[in-house]
């Protein structure tokens, strides 16, 4: 079979769009204030801006250098550099088979919640109404017992948005939904951020959030809460900005990339803060405590706490319909970018073109979202599955990537001055350091601190844990599929894919 052109992206800026779409997700808006808040504050930034300068972009520019390199999917690429690496490659592609599957379905709240916000159908008990009028959620975890048509049908619709931009391509496709979306949900967001600066309590918020705490910094889980927010808010470590890179022209500025969309990601989460603080403050004042005791954060700030902040501010139902717009939007992106990942490698593998491998590969996706993720057992199912996969799929599937690349196959000199050819910021040794000593040895030591928590009690604290139990076989199960998926004969499309180590060449970038 002969092998197919590979699609490029249309631009730079079209690439940085995407890139940055994909990293400002969900996470950067109800994850980031949060950690900042419990970790020192104003004092967070520091080791924010630390692990961002050695471990985020360190990690980021490796993940665009092999991606632009050798051209392909995480497996394939991987492949090229090592054959037995490919395992590494296909255990990232199940880890995004995982995350697309549940993350889709917040992405349809968002947009029910959306429509809510007019009304204000929550009443006066949002929690009350999210779990039980909104998601129908069983009283204990177990496996589903009936679909939850409020949520079905709107995911149904994201998935169908999701999969129309993926079969039109990475230019016509990825690269116009971002530069669309990126520009509206920034608009949208500042937006916000001005209503939530003139509400009474606002300053009081921001006091709580941005107020240094200096004696913080001595703390070694406030140095690890910061890593694991770069990890986890710069989509790095699960094949996504590999895949990208693989899209760009030869000559394309790695590092100078890198900056833009890491800088362009933390901005975003700063952003993020003050609008979330600003309202957390006025919820405070409103209700007469103090902003501690309203700070939440996931699932609980998005559809409990802001919507009891929208019943109670003024124009509340303009505020709310932006709010979860812009949360959908940033929903999408991400989501769009972690399917691609597992289309781009089954493509490689199989050489099928993108139309039928988008509607078979993210078709499968949408059919295990849309059969778990809708029912009564959804809620308690992507808890277990989102923590699970991020703390034992994710940030564990980064560490031996770091780990095989730095320290077995010794690749990162070279990956260096492939990067340095192209690239108006050089590398230097700080790269290599940061990449194969400080973010491996933070990486394990997350590990080592989330499994004694993990020993220490059961998931959830539910008896028998089944909730322990799914989230131990969705991350246990990610690797399992990966190992057995690369035990599979490779397709030989040319001579050169079985060349380990050296990319097959392609034609010029298209301008």
């Amino acid at each position: 079979m002969s092998q197919q052109t590979r699609e490029q992206w249309g631009s730079r800026a079209g690439f940085l769009m995407a890139a940055i779409g994909s990293a400002i997700g969900l996470g950067n808006i109800w994850r980031f204030p949060a950690e900042a808040y419990k970790n020192g504050g104003g004092a967070f930034l520091l080791p924010y801006l630390v692990a961002l300068l050695t471990a985020g972009l360190p990690l980021l520019i490796l993940e665009y250098t092999v991606g632009r390199k050798y051209r392909q999917s995480p497996p394939a690429a991987f492949r090229r550099i090592s054959r037995p690496a490919q395992i590494i490659g296909w255990w990232q592609v199940a880890i995004c088979f995982v995350i697309a599957s549940y993350y889709a379905v917040i992405v349809a709240w968002a947009i029910r919640y959306a429509g809510f916000s007019f009304g204000k159908d929550w009443g006066k008990e949002p929690e009350k109404f999210f779990s039980g009028d909104f998601l129908h959620a069983a009283a204990e975890p177990g496996l589903p017992t009936g679909f939850v048509g409020n949520v079905f049908w709107p995911l149904l619709a994201v998935w169908v948005l999701v999969l129309i931009i993926l079969a039109l391509g990475v230019r016509r496709g990825i690269e116009r939904s971002n530069q669309i979306f990126i520009p509206l949900l920034v608009v949208f967001f500042v937006v916000l951020v001005i209503r939530a600066l003139t509400l009474d309590g606002a300053a009081k918020g921001l006091d709580a959030l941005f107020s240094p705490d200096w004696g913080a910094l001595g703390d070694g889980s406030v140095w690890v809460a910061a890593y694991g927010q770069i990890f986890f808010s710069l989509s790095i470590g699960f094949g996504i900005m590999v895949t990208y890179a693989s899209y760009l022209g030869r000559r394309s500025d790695l590092t100078g990339s890198a900056l833009v969309a890491g800088f362009a990601n933390s901005s975003f989460e700063i952003l993020a803060g003050i609008g979330v603080f600003a309202t957390l403050g006025f919820m405070a004042q409103a209700n007469g405590v103090a902003v501690g005791e309203v700070v939440t954060d996931g699932v609980g700030l998005a559809f409990i706490a802001f919507p009891t902040v929208i019943s109670q501010m003024p124009m509340g139902a303009a505020f709310g319909f932006l709010f979860f717009v812009s949360l959908a939007i940033a929903g999408i992106t991400s989501l769009v970018s972690i399917v691609q990942v597992v289309v781009s490698a089954v493509q490689d593998r199989t050489g099928m073109r993108r139309v039928p491998a988008v509607w078979l590969v993210g078709g499968a996706v949408a059919v295990v979202s849309l059969l778990l993720f809708p029912t009564d057992a959804g809620l308690s199912l992507l808890d277990a599955a989102d923590h699970f996969i991020n703390h034992y799929g994710i940030a564990l599937a980064a560490l031996v990537f770091l780990v095989v690349m730095g320290w077995v196959l010794r690749r990162l000199r070279p990956l260096q001055a492939h990067a340095d050819e192209t690239s108006a910021i050089r590398l230097g040794v700080w790269w290599r350091v940061c990449l194969g000593v400080v973010t491996p040895l933070v990486l394990g030591w997350m590990m080592v601190d989330s499994l004694r928590a993990e020993f220490d009690e059961n998931y959830g604290g539910y008896p028998g844990s089944f909730l322990a139990w799914a989230g131990w076989g969705v991350a246990v199960g990610a690797l399992v599929v990966g190992v057995l998926i690369s035990l599979v004969p490779w397709r030989r499309a040319s001579a050169e894919d079985d060349a380990a180590g050296e990319p097959a060449e392609q034609g010029e970038e298209v301008r």
